[in-house]
């Protein structure tokens, strides 16, 4: 008799872990340059979308998205096969790279060509 109701309770909870979802942080949401270089926070998350308009050095280029210019790190490998040029419109997602004394950058690990 009660191994019925413990499986009768057990059977009843299983519907109450199916609506179980995740109620955490949301995925980052585009940001600005400006809002960026206005109120630099080290490590945060961000995702850009703009032009990069010139490579400034093997891993370095310079990014705009309109309301303003920022140097973006991005490493060989997370550059995509997609020829990219001034004109095409990329998505950038990153984290904010701002040192005592130092330039604030974008350290990119995703690059999206967008279409």
């Amino acid at each position: 008799m009660k191994a019925i109701q413990i499986g009768l309770l057990a059977i009843s909870l299983i519907p109450a872990v199916a609506l179980a979802e995740y109620v955490g942080p949301a995925a980052s949401t585009a940001t600005t340059v400006k809002s960026i270089l206005d109120n630099p926070v080290n490590d945060q998350t961000v995702v850009l979308r703009g032009h990069l308009l010139r490579r400034l050095s093997s891993d370095k280029y310079q990014f705009s998205d309109g309301s303003g210019e920022i140097r973006v790190d991005i490493d060989a490998k997370y550059i995509p096969a997609d020829k990219i040029s001034d004109k095409t419109v990329v998505e950038l997602h990153g984290k904010v790279d701002k040192e005592w004394r130092e330039t604030t950058e974008i350290d990119v690990h995703e690059v999206k060509v967008v279409r």
